[in-house]
């Protein structure tokens, strides 16, 4: 199963104006950290963040992001390298070693054509717990038709955490905005939260879309404490409507202190660094500033 993220990603019409950020939101500067708090020691990178780098030269990429002071990557299934970009898993392992990285995780399109793929995913299950990683996440779902449509991709993940749990990693999901939107008056993602097993699913929050959908990632820890244990780290552009517009931390709108802290206090475990769209800069140089920013950080 191939996994291109870009090309399922599509707009889906014009954001609301205001997107009703102001209650959970506010200046993310280093200046609005508390000095005094608590730091983020160890983060991670996912490597979709550089996407057209990384086929050039997956080693030398590698090499660079090691470089900026991330110590975690995050992976996911690129079409033709695939989540080990060319390399054995014991390889790529090995690699990252020697850099002074760890492969926390790796995105997987593995729910696009399963169970008719089980064999293979149990084998990329079994590959990437032998390697020590810690999770493999659904990426996206893209928005279904209905509400009993949800329900099923959660028996489908509680099947996928199960393999998972016997190769001996997790299973989660990571989200978008659509999960956020209401459909026959519920929300997907309490659809998707309530209908799966916490022994077997966590989830994965991408802040930026929570809050692009225009909710509060606090609220959402608070509601399921312990179920959301890897998080993106992904800041929004001031002043825009536009539904991809990310910006280098401490540059947007999200108020990465207050929300981290309650992150951490309900149950979030890793922190992970996403950044999807480059103005007046090329994304190492984007990757390199957010390293300098989670280095600096202060919840």
């Amino acid at each position: 199963m191939q996994y291109d993220r870009r090309k399922f990603i599509k707009t889906t019409g014009a954001m609301t104006t205001g997107l009703a950020l102001s209650s959970f939101t506010g200046a993310s500067l280093l200046s609005s950290c508390d000095e005094t708090g608590e730091g983020i020691k160890t983060f991670g990178l996912q490597l979709y963040s550089l996407r057209d780098d990384m086929p050039k030269d997956p080693r030398g990429v590698l090499k660079q992001v090691a470089s900026f002071g991330y110590k975690q990557i995050e992976s996911y299934q690129h079409k033709d390298l695939g989540i080990f970009w060319g390399m054995s898993a014991k390889d790529f392992k090995k690699y990252l070693d020697d850099l002074g990285l760890s492969i926390l995780s790796t995105h997987h399109g593995v729910i696009n054509g399963f169970p008719e793929n089980r064999s293979d995913f149990e084998k990329t299950a079994a590959e990437c717990a032998e390697i020590g990683m810690k999770y493999i996440f659904c990426p996206w779902l893209g928005a279904q038709k209905t509400i009993d449509d949800y329900k099923k991709k959660a028996e489908l993940f509680n099947q996928c955490g199960d393999i998972c749990k016997k190769a001996g990693l997790r299973f989660g999901y990571h989200n978008h905005e659509y999960s956020f939107q209401t459909l026959e008056g519920q929300l997907p993602q309490d659809v998707l939260m309530q209908n799966t097993d916490p022994a077997l699913v966590d989830f994965e929050m991408d802040i930026y879309w929570v809050v692009t959908s225009g909710q509060d990632p606090e609220a959402w820890f608070k509601k399921y404490p312990n179920r959301f244990r890897v998080c993106h780290v992904k800041d929004r552009m001031k002043n825009t409507s536009e539904r991809e517009a990310t910006c280098t931390l401490g540059e947007g709108i999200i108020n990465f202190p207050k929300i981290l802290k309650t992150a951490k206090a309900t149950g979030m475990e890793y922190y992970v660094v996403e950044h999807e769209r480059y103005d007046g800069t090329t994304p190492l140089k984007a990757v390199e500033a957010d390293a300098a920013y989670m280095k600096k950080f202060r919840m």
